[in-house]
């Protein structure tokens, strides 16, 4: 299907020039009488407070890194504590314009902004909403202890403490912490009340929170999701490549109107003026005031604007007038929200980098100092009334901090928690109940009518074998299973690079454009961090997604998103969150240097991830329903040497209805007692040729395991198979350093070393550059090189003449060569 959008030639040559709108910068009018109608009397006293409560949890932790005790109670905090007294004002205005569906995520330094947001749904939810989010959470276990050890004098006030020990728990690592305290100090969150995760990753929410934003626009959730990033970030790649996706073109002009328009998406920056100790203006950038950059994004300058976050009505103010255009659908926005911290970038931080007379000048215009005067100039407060908060607040976290050092009280979970969270191990066929959004029924997609017109094995009764036009193929397979899971699961979305229209590059997709409308399925800008990122804020805001990356190479280029962001938050919330992520990435061949890597042994490397391989068809769509009816995130790795093979193995074909693979097992592809080949990918084609040519000139039988997982792999087949043959080759398209194959013949030697009658032997490619397509022979393992290693490394051939050199004084050649 062609595009909907047509290029005029003539319009798009005609001389013009591009005008920019001004950027407000701190236009905030201060009227007292005004706040008092907004807020009242009582929210106004009430944003004082948590500016007061934020402060002195800052003040705690900073005196326990610097002085070893609190109010004389003593404790070594072994663990990190990035501070930002200071800026409580611009926390405490953000979250006065917020409700609970709207979410925020922030960064390493995001107590006050945790605090605040979680405070404000203290005070907003009914009572019974309260009440029944603080049994159900962690079984009631935060609960329990402030219970039994901080009851407050009401529900709010036991909520409040609630918050307080939720979160000190977690920085100080306490099984009772809002994430069983494996996300600590850095990635405390609380999801009920809309405080989503903190990233440690500078700018790592950029892309993540636009993901979120994305789940609620697509699935027509209520509120609005702000990424909190400091100025420091602002040179990130997820934040300008989430900004990119947030602000396509395509939410406006192709998806349906009745969606609403653009993800609700604010980029908020609390502009502090320095990074650690580089200050982004002057030094490190160029941009001078942070709000130009909206300018950059699109014609609307994201609704930029610079606000007094010293102030934190003004915040609160702008903060609800950027809600209102997102909720409108008229996003994404940006706010620069100017603020100060008057401490280090963390307690070590002595700030040499800063004046004596800037930090003072800074210190004389203290947020909380101003602000209480301020409300006390308006007759809203009475300094009797700040000074009785104030020693209600010491009171508080003085308590709170008792408890959450208590190991009695406050224990740590075990290795054996860890373990148990690494995975959710969920069996969902849908996220939601309810009808999946889609164009057509399935029985009339003109490529389901065509597959029904195929051959689902590659030979015909008589043992023929079919052309390619005629059989069903692996792209077939993963069109299948996609199409299955979207008819399924009504939260489920795909997008990439020229996945609609286009079909994908590897024509996997052919046939999902008739069948979902653009929200479900759609091209994303060529920006493989944010279709990483985003998808991973659109799994833990509860939707599915399945996500493609056109080749194994692009790892890289979204490498902190594949690395630190899928694999680590289910276990980093200690299970609170799941994670149904399917990445799709292609492992390419004929493309040369920078396109034709098989990267497998990377993602192997990360715990956290399942990582798939399938080679055949029947296991393209079995694994992949797997894949997409589970809760963890997948790496499936696809060889672009495949798409186009028809069933070899299964004699009944593809099946046309539902089935899976079993997690982690492999599958023998062909018996034998002599010997034991292990392929991983499209390796198991050559792999089966080697094991035929042995076995029909020397009388060889060999046995072949097609492994299909990387991570769950279950090595029972495999021992089993060694104490058959005694001997075994490993097999890969991924250059031999570092090589997956390697994990498995270490893992093998250990398992099965009483059976081993030869170690186990690795042949993968060369360790060189990718050449182009016409030298790949001399780059990819052949068949040749399998059975020259056989002759030379396991088991000598009789009559065998080598074509390859596989020799122990070769492998030691290359190695101090290093190639």
């Amino acid at each position: 299907m062609a595009q909907q959008i047509s290029v005029d030639p003539k319009k798009i040559r005609e001389p013009q020039v591009i005008k920019l709108k001004d950027i407000p910068v701190n236009q905030y009018k201060q009227d007292i009488k005004d706040e008092i109608k907004k807020f009242g009397k009582d929210g106004l006293k009430q944003a004082y407070y948590d500016m007061l409560i934020i402060r002195e949890f800052e003040t705690m932790l900073n005196s326990i890194k610097k002085e070893g005790n609190y109010q004389g109670i003593a404790y070594d905090h072994k663990g990190p504590a990035h501070l930002a007294i200071g800026q409580e004002s611009a926390y405490v205005g953000q979250s006065l314009a917020l409700d609970t569906d709207d979410f925020i995520f922030g960064s390493h330094r995001s107590h006050g902004e945790i605090l605040a947001k979680c405070f404000k749904a203290v005070y907003a939810m009914d009572e019974a909403s309260l009440k029944s989010t603080m049994e159900g959470f962690m079984d009631g276990d935060t609960l329990k202890v402030v219970q039994d050890h901080h009851n407050g004098s009401s529900l709010r006030d036991t909520a409040e403490n609630f918050v307080l020990y939720g979160a000190l728990a977690e920085v100080f690592a306490r099984k009772a912490g809002f994430n069983r305290g494996l996300g600590g100090s850095m990635h405390t969150f609380f999801s009920p009340f809309g405080s989503m995760p903190n990233n440690a990753i500078v700018g790592g929410s950029g892309d993540i929170a636009l993901g979120a934003a994305l789940f609620k626009r697509v699935n027509r959730k209520n509120g609005i999701v702000i990424a909190n990033i400091g100025d420091g970030s602002l040179a990130c790649g997820p934040v300008w490549e989430g900004l990119m996706m947030a602000a396509m073109d395509q939410y406006k002009t192709l998806w349906d109107k009745d969606l609403g328009g653009m993800p609700p998406y604010l980029l908020n920056v609390f502009n502090n003026f320095y990074a650690m100790g580089g200050q982004p203006v002057g030094e490190t950038m160029g941009f001078g005031t942070a709000a130009r950059l909206g300018a950059g994004v699109n014609p609307e300058n994201m609704h930029a604007e610079r606000i007094d976050g010293f102030n934190p009505l003004a915040v609160a103010e702008a903060t609800m007038r950027k809600k209102e255009l997102l909720l409108k659908g008229e996003g994404p926005a940006l706010l620069d929200t100017i603020t100060y911290r008057q401490s280090g970038h963390s307690p070590s931080d002595a700030s040499s980098y800063r004046t004596k007379e800037e930090m003072d000048a800074f210190a004389a215009m203290d947020c909380i100092v101003e602000f209480g005067e301020y409300l006390k100039a308006g007759k809203v407060i009475t300094q009797k009334e700040m000074d009785s908060m104030k020693e209600k607040v010491v009171g508080k976290i003085t308590t709170t901090m008792k408890l959450a050092i208590d190991d009695t009280i406050s224990p740590r979970v075990g290795g054996q928690f860890i373990e148990s969270v690494m995975y959710s191990m969920g069996n969902m066929p849908k996220m939601e109940d309810r009808e999946p959004e889609v164009l057509m029924p399935l029985s009339e997609n003109p490529r389901v009518k065509q597959l029904a017109r195929k051959a689902r094995y590659a030979y015909d009764e008589s043992g023929k074998k079919l052309p390619a036009s005629k059989t069903y193929a692996f792209r077939d397979g993963i069109f299948e299973a996609m199409a299955h899971r979207f008819y399924e699961d009504p939260t489920m979305i795909a997008y990439g690079e020229d996945v609609r229209d286009w079909g994908g590059a590897f024509a996997c997709y052919r046939g999902l454009t008739e069948a979902l409308p653009y929200h479900r399925f759609f091209n994303s800008p060529i920006s493989e961090a944010s279709i990483v990122g985003s998808a991973v804020g659109y799994a833990m805001a509860g939707g599915r997604a399945v996500v493609e990356l056109m080749y194994c190479d692009f790892l890289g280029r979204a490498g902190d998103e594949v690395f630190n962001q899928m694999p680590k938050w289910q276990s980093m919330s200690g299970g609170v969150l799941k994670m149904p992520l399917v990445l799709r990435v292609s492992v390419g061949s004929k493309y040369g240097a920078q396109h034709s890597q098989d990267w497998s042994a990377l993602v192997a490397h990360i715990p956290g991830l399942k990582v798939m391989f399938p080679a055949t068809p029947y296991d393209a769509k079995g694994m992949l329903n797997l894949a997409l009816r589970g809760t963890d995130p997948v790496i499936f790795l696809e060889s672009q040497k495949v798409y186009g093979e028809a069933e070899l193995f299964e004699k009944d074909g593809v099946p046309e209805g539902y089935y899976e693979v079993p997690e982690g097992e492999p599958a023998i592809r062909k018996e034998g007692n002599d010997l034991t080949i292990m392929s991983i990918g499209a390796t198991l084609y050559p792999a089966m040729d080697a094991a035929k040519l042995m076995e029909d000139k020397y009388g060889l039988s060999v046995e072949v395991i097609d492994l299909r997982f990387i991570n769950p792999l279950n090595y029972e087949p495999l021992v089993d198979s060694l104490k058959k043959t005694g001997r075994c080759v490993l097999v890969s398209d991924a250059t031999e350093r570092g090589a997956f194959t390697h994990n498995v013949a270490s893992n093998l030697t250990r398992l099965a070393f009483d059976y081993l009658d030869a170690p186990p032997v690795v042949v993968g490619s060369r360790n060189w550059i990718s050449p182009p397509a016409e030298m790949e022979e001399i780059f990819f393992p052949q068949v040749s090189w399998i059975i020259d290693t056989v002759h030379e490394q396991i088991m000598p051939l009789p009559g065998h003449t080598v074509e390859t050199v596989q020799t122990n004084g070769d492998w030691i050649r290359r190695l101090r060569l290093g190639v």
